[in-house]
């Protein structure tokens, strides 16, 4: 695989592990060349422990979470965009004169073409136009990589950025309703609170169907190098997340499957992919 490269367009960290990785290290770990873009530096998440930040300096402490997570990962570089987090639709972070979702088109989509001219990957990833569940961020860096991926390709583009480059394959990385059906049964099974699946239940709707995939991924072989990606991000998943419910182990086995739609080019009816780079050479 050492001539395989592999771009995640992310908005915060944290969202490189909760979909693709396990994907993400397996190919690092195969000598794939994979790197990241991260908008911003997450300033609008919560804080699971007061000791370990404070409004004023998490998107600091996040950003040393998103680096540690992807050194775990064996991801190369971490590139971030500099933006502030927007928060959940509606909140007051989106008024943020710095929030992503009030960035330019054109100045964010030219920093993530330039990474895809610098970097050359055949396979690039991001979020499905809901972003999972609807957050402002994810909505706008799904809409930004596509664009940039047609611009990184035009060599009428910007020739300041580099020499145009033209990917293979764009997948949205999934967050699939079958993980939270398989926690929510297994808590169930232990008389656990199912409470916070009702409000999950809601924020889904709208995401991506479980059918329409192109590819799963088995991880299982990285599966503890995520879990290590998910104990960088310590901000985010203290002892009360729904991730820590059950037994890690438990939790490994329902996060070792990732699921992919291919996206560009238009898959054919009935397309199926052993792998992302399959037939890429």
């Amino acid at each position: 695989m050492g001539d395989r490269r592999l771009l995640g367009c992310f908005a915060h960290p944290d969202d490189e592990i909760l979909g693709p990785g396990g994907t993400l290290a397996y190919y690092a770990a195969n000598g794939a060349a994979v790197e990241l873009i991260c908008a911003t530096r997450g300033e609008a998440g919560e804080i699971a422990d007061p000791a370990l930040a404070t409004p004023e300096t998490l998107g600091a402490v996040r950003e040393r979470e998103m680096r540690c997570s992807a050194q775990t990962l064996g991801a190369r570089q971490v590139t971030f965009l500099g933006y502030r987090d927007s928060g959940m639709a509606g909140s007051a972070d989106n008024q943020h004169p710095r929030a992503y979702i009030n960035a330019p088109d054109e100045a964010a989509v030219a920093q993530i073409a330039a990474v895809i001219r610098r970097l050359r990957p055949q396979v690039v990833m991001t979020f499905e136009p809901w972003g999972g569940y609807g957050h402002p961020d994810h909505i706008a860096i799904n809409r930004h990589t596509h664009t940039a991926v047609a611009a990184a390709a035009d060599p009428d583009y910007q020739p300041g950025l580099g020499h145009p480059w033209q990917i293979a394959r764009l997948f949205y990385e999934l967050l699939p309703i079958r993980h939270f059906a398989e926690m929510k049964r297994r808590m169930a099974i232990r008389g656990m609170d199912l409470s916070w699946f009702d409000n999950l239940q809601i924020r889904l709707k709208n995401g991506w169907p479980d059918d329409k995939v192109h590819c799963i991924m088995d991880i299982t072989a990285a599966v503890d190098a995520k879990w290590d990606a998910f104990n960088c991000h310590r901000t985010q998943f203290g002892e009360g997340h729904l991730f820590r419910r059950l037994p890690p182990e438990e939790m490994k086995a329902i996060l070792s499957r990732e699921f992919f739609a291919l996206v560009e080019p238009e898959p054919e009816p009935g397309l199926w992919l052993p792998d992302l780079f399959d037939g890429l050479g």
